[in-house]
C-alpha cells in the first residue's frame, strides 16, 4: 500500500487529508478546543474565613456615601449650635424693653424658647443617626442600606421645604447618598455574606 491509496487508513488521503490515525489539524484563526473536561467555571472571590459572596472591599461610591453621611451630620451639629444659640438669645432677650418694638425680634420671638429648643435635639438627633449610618457602612446588612436610602429621600425632602438657601447642600448630599448606595455595587457590598463574628 502506498500512501496515496485511499483504503489505508493512516496513509495521506487525496487531497491532502490526512487519515483516521493523524491528530487533524484546525485552520488557522480557529480557536481550538481541548481534549477531555469543559472548562471550570471563575472562581468565586473568598474572604478572610472563606466565605464567599460579595465584594472584599467597600466599593468607592459607598465609601462617598458614607463620607457624605459624616459631612451631613457635622452640618446637622452646627444647625443644633445655632438653634441652641438662638433658644439662649430669645430667652434672654424676651424681658428688653427695647426690642419690644423691633418687628423682626417679634416674629422670631413668636417661636418660644421650648419650641427653639425642641428642634435643637430634633436636629441633632438627626446628625447623630446620619453619623450612626455612616459608622455602621462597614458591617451593615441590608437594613443599613435601606435605612441610609429612607434618611437620604428624607433628608433631601426636608432640605427642600423648610431650608431652602441652607438645605440645599443637605439636599445635594442627600441625593448623592441615595445614588451611591442603591446602586448595584452597593447593593453587592451591604448584601455580601457577613463573616461569624466569635
Amino acid at each position: 500500500m502506498s500512501n496515496g491509496d485511499p483504503n489505508n487508513p493512516y496513509g495521506q488521503q487525496p487531497g491532502g487529508q490526512p487519515g483516521y490515525g493523524y491528530p487533524q489539524q484546525t485552520p488557522q484563526g480557529v480557536p481550538q478546543q481541548g481534549y477531555g473536561y469543559p472548562a471550570a467555571p471563575p472562581v468565586p472571590q473568598f474572604g478572610a474565613a472563606g466565605f464567599g459572596g460579595g465584594p472584599l472591599e467597600m466599593p468607592g461610591g459607598v465609601k462617598a456615601a458614607r463620607v457624605m453621611l459624616y459631612v451631613i451630620g457635622g452640618l446637622q451639629l452646627i444647625g443644633a449650635i445655632l438653634f441652641v444659640l438662638s433658644a439662649v438669645a430669645v430667652n434672654a432677650a424676651k424681658n428688653d424693653a427695647t426690642l419690644q418694638d423691633d418687628v423682626q425680634f417679634q416674629q422670631l420671638a413668636d417661636y418660644s424658647g421650648g419650641a427653639l429648643w425642641g428642634l435643637s435635639v430634633l436636629v441633632l438627633l438627626w446628625g447623630v443617626l446620619a453619623v450612626f449610618l455612616a459608622a455602621k457602612f462597614g458591617k451593615g446588612g441590608n437594613g443599613i442600606r435601606i435605612t441610609a436610602i429612607v434618611f437620604g429621600s428624607i433628608t433631601a425632602l426636608l432640605g427642600l421645604y423648610p431650608f431652602i438657601v441652607v438645605g440645599l447642600v443637605h439636599t445635594v448630599l442627600s441625593i448623592l447618598v441615595i445614588v451611591f448606595v442603591a446602586r448595584a455595587d452597593g447593593s453587592a457590598w451591604f448584601n455580601r455574606q457577613q463573616q461569624p463574628q466569635y
